[in-house]
């Protein structure tokens, strides 16, 4: 066992600069691209956007194909993966007992859940893919972290250096495969030709 060494509480931190999208200038050309909406108030606007947000990202968490965004941005699903090669500390036992304790996840067999964003669409191209990205807000990341444990297995399983667009396809053509000899069987007899 590895000593563990306290880390520094009063050292001086590194703060991403924070970037909100849903300020003053953007509700203004909201309600100039949709007057019909003019009326809305901005505080009701943003709790609309907060409770579509919710809906969309408690059915990734739902469902095990997750969500495909609107207007064809991509597809958010949750997948499991394997543990990092990184020891992950858990930092707080670790200051409790003064050695360096890592959280091996036992109750997902050492699977760990990563929200996965990609807009290769199977159906039209978007220009300029390569520069979308996603992050993912607390409330998602906390809420995957509480049910994971509880329904790990039913999530898409995906390998490290796996193209995410490849093994979601093969897991929606497996799916819709499956669909089809469900509805086939139930509709075949034998003495109809």
């Amino acid at each position: 066992m590895k000593e563990f060494k306290k880390p520094n509480v009063k050292a001086s931190r590194y703060r991403p600069e924070v970037i909100t999208l849903l300020n003053k200038e953007f509700f203004e050309n909201f309600k100039k691209a949709h007057p019909k909406y003019k009326n809305l108030d901005n505080k009701l606007l943003r709790k609309i956007i907060k409770r579509f947000n919710q809906i969309v990202y408690q059915t990734v968490i739902d469902t095990r194909d997750g969500v495909q965004l609107p207007e064809q941005l991509g597809w958010l699903f949750i997948g499991t993966c394997q543990r990092s090669k990184k020891d992950n500390i858990d930092y707080a036992k670790s200051k409790k007992y003064g050695v360096k304790v890592t959280n091996n996840n036992w109750e997902t067999d050492g699977k760990l859940a990563k929200i996965f964003f990609t807009n290769y669409a199977p159906k039209h191209k978007m220009k300029n893919r390569e520069f979308w990205g996603f992050t993912a807000c607390r409330e998602f990341k906390r809420s995957v972290a509480k049910t994971y444990p509880e329904n790990w297995n039913i999530y898409v399983p995906v390998l490290s250096k796996a193209k995410i667009d490849k093994v979601y396809n093969s897991i929606m053509y497996k799916d819709y495969l499956n669909k089809v000899e469900k509805t086939t069987l139930k509709t075949y007899n034998e003495f109809e030709l």
